[in-house]
């Protein structure tokens, strides 16, 4: 029989499998300038080519202002209802055992694979007034289609796989030793939970809830057929973006994509910071 045994890595003087760190590094900037950089150094570009006074008269407009606290606020309020109903989700998903699970399962992944526009129409005939959810809201006085409550049950809808699906492998792979541990020293479920399980997932639901935030941050398809898109009250940023283009005020377009792009990364850096600072502090307390 042939010998098909291999050379130790260090026999052959190497441990890579892949190309060596100057080529990785090069096709790994090369691919993200294409991707990544030259767009957005196009739409820095031609943002500068603006007056001072013009940007900033674009971007603090009433209605642009109007927009951008519909976008943030609905994006932050779905990002947080999706953290915590998200983390529950993932939890039942792991902890328990029951009839439909696997299916159950395969629904958390749908709003990725379904169309937004398609999960827009869908939501609207939800919550229309004569639809089958909101007719019965409407007897009180309740609200969803074409207002900006609606805009955020779109959001919640599109990002709540993100939370799930980051929280859900830590929860699998978590001790439950330690949980039965704190259990038997005389700790309570809260106590448990407080201390010894949420610091174990909370840097996972925070990168859910950093993800889930920003993919809200820049939906389109699924909220402009439940928002309404009435303006100043539920017209988001990415729709008055859409509507420059559309009149060829292309550097009004990018002066509003430049400021959602700034705070957006902005946000998003603290969350990583902070991130960082709980590893780092995790390191330390298992030292």
């Amino acid at each position: 029989m042939q010998d098909l045994t291999f050379p130790s890595p260090k026999a052959s003087g190497t441990t890579r499998t892949l190309p060596g760190f100057t080529l990785s590094l090069g096709f790994t900037v090369f691919y993200l300038s294409l991707i990544v950089l030259l767009p957005l150094s196009a739409l820095i570009i031609n943002t500068l080519s603006m007056s001072w006074d013009a940007f900033w008269h674009t971007v603090t407009s009433p209605r642009v202002l109007a927009s951008y606290r519909l976008s943030f606020g609905a994006s932050l309020a779905a990002a947080t209802v999706n953290a915590i109903f998200g983390t529950v989700l993932a939890w039942v998903l792991v902890r328990y055992h029951f009839p439909g699970k696997k299916l159950l399962d395969a629904l958390v992944d749908l709003p990725f694979a379904l169309p937004t526009a398609v999960a827009g129409i869908a939501l609207t005939a939800l919550y229309a007034q004569n639809g089958w959810i909101g007719r019965y809201l409407q007897a009180f006085n309740i609200k969803v289609a074409f207002t900006p409550i609606g805009v955020a049950v779109a959001l919640i809808f599109i990002g709540l796989p993100f939370v799930v699906r980051t929280v859900q492998p830590i929860l699998e792979e978590s001790e439950r030793e330690l949980e039965e541990a704190a259990a038997s020293l005389g700790a309570n479920r809260l106590q448990t939970f407080t201390h010894v399980i949420f610091p174990t997932i909370f840097p996972a639901l925070l990168t859910g809830f950093a993800l889930a935030f920003a993919r809200a941050l820049g939906e389109y398809g699924s909220v402009i057929f439940i928002a309404g898109n009435m303006p100043m009250v539920s017209e988001i940023t990415p729709l008055l973006i859409i509507t420059k283009l559309e009149q060829y005020d292309y550097q009004g377009a990018t002066a509003i994509a430049v400021v959602m792009l700034a705070t957006s990364f902005v946000m998003l850096l603290a969350i990583n910071v902070l991130q960082s600072w709980m590893r780092q502090r995790g390191s330390k307390d298992r030292n």
